[in-house]
């Protein structure tokens, strides 16, 4: 595959995806998501914004996810849709995860071609994946963290930790970052990987990574942000990262979904199978609530079963009553003739018997 091949819009993406290495998942927090300064997009200093309620698709433009305080003091990990970066005249806002949807259009696929340095996506050769890439490319949503909020500049101490907690989805979903063009890339995410992944994100940064998707439909992703305070406090939100992959992909299904379910069109069962011939594309995805057992049904013989039993169960009692009584009686008149016998009496005299 060669850049040239892609429009001058994609071919950003391809360049990034071009060098990937083969390399293993890095150690919990030992990759610092911090704005290196190459990229002068990467620059920006934010103020208070306003945080907003109402449905959002967002297809293209600037997003960061990151840490934000609620009017009432409440931490939360919400998105800042930074729209007034492509217009003047919109407003940058932050929004809240469950109200919004980053739709990657098909405008993100990149084929990959048969050489083992792809192993790395765990992809078919041959196969296309949506990448969502760490350079702007305009036709395509662009995603990356911001701990930028004045408030939680002025709160945390140096830093927040981002986890990611799993994934659902049809396929896989990769996430890494890299110092240009042709450095080696750092695996921030992976959804094939078990268990919470923490990275550290320092106060005050704004990055972007490489999103990767094997399979177009619907994704959720669990991600915490959490930090401990100057005050010596400790803060936590987890939210779910609703994403829906394909230009075929409704937005509709990513709002309706809910971890564990189907959640609409394109997305996987509770399993996060994968489809297309995916190698360990299996995602983790999250515990859905036990089907409630079935009743049986009524019927009128069970009353009559029910006094049957109780009437054997009450005989056998008796019966056991019984039994025990006369043991304890023919007990008593052993003993007594043994008695009578060490007396030197006759021992069938006295015994009632």
């Amino acid at each position: 595959m060669s850049p040239a091949l892609l429009s001058p819009s994609r071919r950003g993406a391809a360049c990034a995806l071009a060098a990937l290495l083969v390399i293993g998942p890095l150690s919990a927090q030992s990759v610092a998501l911090a704005d290196d300064g190459a990229d002068p997009n990467l620059s920006q200093t934010l103020a208070e914004l306003a945080i907003v309620h109402g449905e959002r698709v967002i297809e293209t433009g600037h997003i960061d996810m990151g840490p934000k305080y609620e009017d009432d003091g409440t931490w939360r990990f919400l998105i800042h849709d930074d729209a007034a970066k492509a217009d003047a005249e919109a407003t940058s806002v932050w929004r809240y995860p469950n109200e919004t949807v980053f739709h990657v259009l098909d405008a993100a696929t990149l084929t990959v071609p048969d050489d083992p340095a792809y192993r790395f996506l765990e992809a078919d050769p041959g196969s296309e994946v949506y990448v969502i890439p760490q350079t702007q490319n305009p036709e395509v949503v662009w995603i990356g963290w911001n701990t930028q909020d004045p408030k939680v500049m002025s709160m945390i101490d140096r830093g927040v930790t981002l986890s990611l907690n799993g994934v659902h989805g049809p396929g896989s979903m990769t996430v890494y970052v890299q110092s240009g063009s042709f450095g080696e890339p750092q695996i921030v995410w992976e959804s094939r990987t078990d268990g919470d992944q923490p990275v550290w994100v320092d106060v005050n940064t704004h990055t972007h990574a490489n999103w990767v998707f094997t399979e177009p439909g619907v994704y959720l992703a669990e991600i915490t942000a959490e930090a401990d305070l100057i005050d010596g406090t400790h803060v936590s939100d987890t939210q779910q990262i609703r994403f829906a992959v394909g230009t075929a992909t409704s937005p509709d299904g990513a709002f309706e979904a809910a971890p564990g379910g189907s959640g609409g069109e394109g997305a996987s069962g509770g399993s996060g199978a994968s489809g297309g011939g995916q190698s360990g594309g299996s995602t983790t995805s999250f515990e859905s609530p036990a089907p409630a057992l079935a009743q049986p049904a009524s019927s009128p013989l069970v009353p009559i079963l029910v006094g049957a039993i109780a009437l054997v169960a009450v005989g056998l009692i008796a019966g056991f009553s019984v039994a025990i009584v006369r043991a304890n009686r023919a007990k008593t008149r052993i003993l007594a003739r043994r008695a009578a016998h060490g007396n030197g009496q006759n021992p069938r005299e006295g015994d009632g018997s």
